[in-house]
């Protein structure tokens, strides 16, 4: 257990994940923490990050540092999101390691999971099947990163949990079309058609302004402001959306899953996920004065002959419920009071049709989900409008 004044670094701390859950730990009392913008320290850049952690030293790291974005950046960036979240994790997991970090929470993505998986999808599905494509390269570094946390556990005794949650949405989103996911991309494009409809022409200005799209500001003409958005499906109280509306989401709020993490973060222990006490003592070697052989394992190459295989140990979190992106349109034209025209483009791609995890491994430790869907969407939109003020 950590205690009160251990220095947590929370790596991406301005993000939706991270902001959500640095503001869980300080609510439970956690106020030694520690956060880099990306100006700041650039977690791609080994150098920087090795000399990062040989000054502040962190007793526990959580990693919610990602690139990340929707099925349209997924597709144009695909080189980034392999290499640039691989460099990320690579560097600070080696870190953590290198300089005795006590517990380190690495946070991934249900995407990792098989297209064609069973659902609801369990954690052993992992690897059973080819990946969504229009997001691989993105589900593969996770799958790499949630690995390098149970490897490292099992050569070296660390305790580094991953945790994989659903679609978040929350506090701290992605506003930004170019590269938004599902939720806050479908609220903003709803909220604009209808401040167009409305001739709210200032409130489109600050909207821009605070967010512009492909460069266009609010300074620019109606004309051009309105080119562009038409370029994302955004008209004069109409929408159009990208798919079919029938793909199935599961979607969870952010300051859930910060609460979520936290729990974990505090309360389980790797050997908790696999089901065993005393997981050092069975795993390492012991030297003749009885210290730990942090070099030498008993179970090489991700087995402990003793325990059977280990794989599979991460933790899925999310809420176990669905909707169709159909019926979460609906909900968020309700919060926007939004009463145009909301189309499905069927010749885009739909991406994964479901996409639901079993929770019941999350359940089992102790915690399950608080905010529901309706209320939270609302709770969206409403911090969207706070944040234009």
């Amino acid at each position: 257990m950590l205690s009160k004044d251990s220095k947590i670094y929370v790596a991406g701390h301005h993000g939706l994940v991270g902001s959500a859950i640095w503001r869980n730990l300080q609510q439970r009392g956690y106020t030694n923490l520690i956060g880099r913008t990306h100006r700041e320290l650039d977690l791609t850049d080994q150098e920087a990050v090795r000399a990062f952690f040989d000054r502040e030293r962190p007793d526990a790291v959580v990693l919610a540092a990602a690139f990340v974005g929707g099925i349209l950046a997924n597709s144009l960036y695909r080189a980034d999101f392999i290499m640039q979240n691989m460099k990320i994790q690579c560097n600070v997991i080696s870190e953590s390691y290198a300089h005795g970090v006590k517990k380190l929470l690495f946070l991934g993505s249900t995407c990792i999971y098989p297209k064609n998986a069973p659902q609801p999808m369990k954690e052993d599905c992992l690897l059973t099947s080819p990946l969504e494509y229009t997001n691989e390269e993105y589900a593969i570094a996770k799958i790499a990163g949630l690995k390098m946390c149970e490897s490292y556990n099992l050569q070296y005794g660390t305790n580094y949990i991953a945790v994989m949650p659903t679609n978040l949405y929350g506090p701290n989103d992605n506003f930004h079309l170019e590269n938004s996911h599902v939720m806050p991309a479908m609220m903003r494009k709803v909220y604009l058609a209808k401040l167009i409809h409305d001739g709210e022409w200032a409130k489109i200005a600050i909207d821009l302004n605070k967010r512009p799209v492909e460069g266009v500001t609010g300074t620019a003409s109606q004309e051009e402001i309105l080119s562009t958005l038409g370029k994302y499906g955004i008209y004069d109280n109409r929408v159009v959306l990208w798919g079919t509306g029938t793909p199935l989401r599961e979607f969870l709020w952010s300051e859930d899953m910060a609460d979520a993490s936290v729990h974990i973060l505090l309360n389980v222990d790797f050997s908790d996920i696999i089901g065993i006490e005393k997981y050092s003592s069975v795993h390492y070697g012991t030297s003749t004065n009885g210290a730990v052989d942090r070099n030498h394992s008993a179970g090489r190459g991700g087995a402990i002959p003793s325990l059977g295989e280990i794989r599979n140990c991460h933790i899925n979190v999310g809420t176990g419920k669905e909707l169709t992106i159909r019926q979460l349109s609906e909900l968020v034209a309700k919060a926007v009071d939004f009463k145009g025209d909301i189309e499905f483009d069927a010749t885009k791609p739909d991406g994964t049709m479901r996409k639901l995890i079993d929770v019941s491994k999350l359940h089992a430790l102790g915690w399950t989900h608080k905010v529901e869907i309706e209320d939270g969407v609302k709770q969206l939109f409403n911090w969207y409008r706070q944040s234009l003020m």
